[in-house]
């Protein structure tokens, strides 16, 4: 059981490093010819707050709860926004 856990755990590892786009925009900004797109990558958190505040203002007039959800992840998911490790 634990060796089937680990191994599921390893391919979706490998399937999110490998076509997330902000794992590829991390990646990319990692490298040494990547440090001049490091300041525009971090302004991408702009479209992830308005979306979450989009969100935020839907739930207050009525809409369903689970926007919850996808506000959180728009606040609390973009990699980029994590900041360099």
């Amino acid at each position: 059981m634990i060796r089937l856990i680990w191994s599921a755990s390893v391919h979706i590892r490998y399937f999110m490093r490998r076509y997330m786009p902000t794992n590829i925009a991390l990646d990319a900004i990692r490298t040494r010819r990547g440090l001049k797109w490091g300041l525009p990558a971090m302004l991408l958190i702009l479209p992830y707050l308005y979306a979450a505040s989009f969100c935020l203002q839907l739930i207050e007039t009525g809409a369903p709860g689970w926007l919850r959800v996808i506000g959180h992840k728009c606040v609390a998911g973009p990699g980029v926004s994590r900041g360099f490790r």
